[in-house]
């Protein structure tokens, strides 16, 4: 099963003139689509759609983007001459806001090419689907699934490239980026890396994986173990990304199927640590230690693997803040901890390194 892909039919993010659509959402968190195309496709990214916000620069709303305009509306987007619309949030149940049909059918009947990371596949929607081949327009749902994947049989444990894998506190801390972050890292340090997207958003930027909240849970571990498969094919370092939370009651499946179809050597902890309760719950974080020891446990039986440090997102602290609070998780866990955007991912990298250094050692010298 080949699961490399771009965009349905050969298109490509890189080769596009996007407008994101965030209608009334346009924020970090809010819009994390339309987030992270900007801080990886920024040159690609011609406006974002907010009608609450138009008039601002994606900078001035969410710190990255300078010189990308918010516009009120499509009509205003058209004039600086898009290919393609990104729906940039995924809500809670992935559902298509009712508000926002209207925009997609404008868009498609404009010529723009829509790819969308919701739940709510709109190729499956006969009325825009129609509407689609009418003007040879792609609708690209990041988020289906391929079909026949198999459940997990544990092969992953079987390959040569060293697999690290981010988990969390929660949703929503930085897991994907952090995963991003450190392959780029891993590639500057000469290392053959590879991202392994597992969700909607990672796809758009990186071309490939499967989006695992949108399988059959039997086949959520083989999905994992599948990206896993394909991303060794040519590559020493597996960076995949995790999803979810052990502590969320509602992702905390997505994430167990991560740990044991991915088969990871190591684990990067992700936190963010002005956070202390679950998102949307009044779940109350368990101490990292506790958090960190849960994730070894639960992947001990498969194959062990050690979390070998944290990586916090602290976009809504001041910058001496966010070095107070890398200083001291580091105290609390005993781990070498950063923020890979505001002070970049040598840190993490380095122990990466020294894991995949050890599992070449011992794949030369069996008994050493």
């Amino acid at each position: 099963m080949d699961i490399f892909h771009s965009m349905q039919e050969n298109l490509k993010v890189t080769e596009q003139k996007i407008v994101i659509l965030a209608e009334e959402s346009f924020s970090v968190l809010e819009s994390k689509a339309a987030t992270v195309l900007i801080r990886y496709h920024a040159r690609n990214i011609v406006a974002v759609i907010d009608s609450i916000k138009a008039g601002k620069s994606a900078s001035e709303v969410i710190g990255i983007g300078e010189g990308i305009p918010v516009v009120a509306n499509l009509h205003e987007a058209m004039s600086y001459n898009p290919t393609l619309l990104a729906v940039g949030i995924a809500p809670p149940g992935g559902e298509l806001p009712l508000n926002w049909r209207p925009v997609l059918v404008e868009a498609i009947s404009n010529g723009l090419h829509i790819v969308s990371g919701m739940h709510h596949f709109l190729s499956d929607d006969v009325g825009l689907s129609n509407l689609a081949a009418k003007h040879g327009v792609i609708l690209w749902d990041v988020r289906k699934p391929p079909e026949n994947l198999p459940i997990g049989t544990c092969q992953a444990s079987g390959i040569s490239s060293t697999i690290i894998l981010t988990v969390g506190s929660d949703c929503r801390t930085g897991k994907m980026v952090t995963a991003i972050e450190l392959t780029n890292g891993l590639r500057s340090a000469d290392k053959k890396a590879i991202f392994c997207a597992t969700g909607q958003n990672g796809i758009m930027v990186s071309g490939w994986g499967i989006a695992i909240d949108a399988v059959i849970s039997d086949f959520t571990a083989g999905a994992a173990e599948t990206i896993v498969l394909q991303g060794a094919r040519d590559n020493d370092v597996l960076v995949v990304e995790g999803q979810g939370s052990l502590v969320h009651p509602g992702y905390s499946g997505v994430t167990l199927s991560l740990l044991h179809g991915s088969q990871p050597d190591a684990m990067i902890f992700c936190h963010q640590p002005t956070r202390m309760q679950v998102a949307r719950h009044t779940i109350k974080f368990p101490p990292l230690g506790e958090m960190i020891n849960q994730y070894e446990a639960l992947v001990y039986p498969i194959k062990p693997a050690k979390i070998i440090g944290v990586s916090l997102n602290t976009f809504d602290l001041m910058s001496d803040q966010a070095l107070e609070a890398v200083e001291l998780v580091e105290a609390e866990t005993g781990l070498p901890t950063t923020d890979v955007i505001r002070f970049g991912s040598e840190k993490l990298v380095n122990p990466i390194i020294d894991v995949s250094e050890k599992k070449d050692l011992r794949d030369a010298f069996p008994g050493a």
